[in-house]
C-alpha cells in the first residue's frame, strides 16, 4: 500500500505542473458529474428493467460507467478538482430520466442511453480537441483516459441502436429533450 500511496503523491505533484488550472478544472468537474448522472440513470433503468431480458446489457453498461466514475473521482482528487454543487439534483435526476425511459420500456431505455451516449461522445470529443490544442504531451495521461471512455460511450450509443432505440414512440422527440437536457447539465457542471 505505501508503495501505491507513494506513486499517487508523486502523479499528484506531477500533475499540477504548468497545466491549465481553469481548463483542466472545468474538463475534470464536469465530467465527474456526467459519470455519476451516467450511474444514476443506469441506475434507474435496473430499477425498472433489471429482471428483464435487456437487464444483462444495461447491467454491462453500468459497470462500464462505475468505472469511469471511479477514475475521474481518483483524477478530482490527483488534480485537486471540487465537484459541481449540483451533485444532488444530479443524483435524481439521473435516476429519473433512467427510470422514466424504462418505463417506457426497453426501446424507451434504449433511446434514452443512445441520447445521453451520443451527447457525451460529442462533449468527449470537444474535450479532446481542447487538450490537444492545449499541449497533447501535457495531457497525455487525460487524453487516454478521455478517449478510452468516449470510445465506449460510443459503444453505448451503438449498443442502444441495436436494440431497437429508434422504434420507440417519437424517438426524435424523446432524443431531442433528453439531448436539451444534456448540453445544460453540461453547461452548468463545468461552471457551478
Amino acid at each position: 500500500p505505501a508503495g501505491g500511496a507513494s506513486l499517487r503523491l508523486c502523479s499528484t505533484r506531477v500533475a499540477q505542473e504548468g497545466i491549465n488550472k481553469p481548463v483542466i478544472d472545468r474538463i475534470i468537474r464536469v465530467d465527474h458529474a456526467g459519470e455519476y448522472g451516467a450511474n444514476r440513470i443506469y441506475a434507474g433503468q435496473m430499477a425498472v428493467l433489471g429482471r428483464s431480458s435487456v437487464g444483462p446489457i444495461i447491467q454491462q453498461m453500468w459497470n462500464q460507467e462505475k468505472h469511469h466514475l471511479k477514475k475521474f473521482n481518483e483524477l478530482m482528487v490527483a488534480y485537486r478538482v471540487r465537484p459541481t454543487v449540483l451533485l444532488p439534483f444530479w443524483n435524481v435526476a439521473g435516476f429519473v430520466l433512467g427510470a422514466g425511459s424504462a418505463l417506457l420500456g426497453r426501446k424507451g431505455a434504449m433511446a434514452c442511453t443512445v441520447a445521453v451516449e451520443e451527447s457525451i461522445s460529442e462533449h468527449y470529443n470537444n474535450q479532446i480537441r481542447t487538450l490537444i490544442e492545449e499541449d497533447p504531451e501535457k495531457y497525455k495521461e487525460l487524453l487516454q483516459v478521455i478517449k478510452q471512455f468516449r470510445d465506449e460511450e460510443q459503444e453505448h450509443h451503438d449498443i442502444g441502436l441495436e436494440h431497437d432505440a429508434e422504434a420507440t414512440p417519437a424517438y426524435s422527440v424523446l432524443k431531442t429533450t433528453i439531448q436539451l437536457g444534456c448540453k445544460a447539465a453540461i453547461f452548468l457542471s463545468e461552471r457551478i
